[in-house]
């Protein structure tokens, strides 16, 4: 029983994140594919659930579902002038069909033809507070990249602010 119901939840999320990806790309609309990127990092969020990487699932929803994508949807809706910026055209074309086949089909042999190494498991989960005292080490911890990183990301809103404001002329 357990097994299905873990089938099931995985192919909800699964053809979530895979919708909110063609969302993404068939929408017009720039704020409404923001918002189909956060509906993908969700269901992301939710596979990592299924597959017991909590950390994983946290990580995706503060940083990815949290933050870039509101970052983004901020810079999207601070830079827009008029409404009809927000809407841009698609383009089908043969070109990009053709480039898309043969990319995706380059993926699957790639994938198909790959050996995966088994590896082996540990004895114990690791849990959230031994991983986060590893991560956030001031002896070679990851303190100083996950600072630059908030830094960028101050850096590029405070930029989508100074590029928005109306011309003084």
């Amino acid at each position: 029983m357990g097994e299905t119901v873990n089938g099931v939840a995985f192919a909800i999320l699964a053809f979530a994140s895979i919708g909110g990806a063609v969302g993404v790309l068939a929408s017009r609309n720039v704020v409404h594919a923001g918002f189909w990127l956060l509906e993908a990092m969700v269901a992301v969020a939710g596979l990592y659930l299924l597959l017991s990487a909590e950390f994983l699932a946290l990580v995706q929803l503060l940083v990815y579902a949290g933050a870039v994508s509101v970052l983004l949807l901020f810079v999207v809706m601070l830079t827009l002038r008029r409404r009809e910026d927000a809407v841009r055209p698609l383009d089908w074309s043969l070109s990009g069909a053709v480039l898309a086949l043969l990319f995706g089909s380059m993926i699957y042999l790639g994938i198909a033809n790959f050996d995966i190494p088994v590896a082996e498991m540990p004895s114990t989960v690791p849990d959230i507070a031994a991983l986060g005292e590893i991560l956030f080490a001031l002896d070679g911890g990851w303190v100083l990249p996950f600072e630059i990183a908030s830094l960028v990301l101050l850096v590029a809103l405070v930029g989508a602010v100074w590029w928005s404001k109306e011309d003084e002329k």
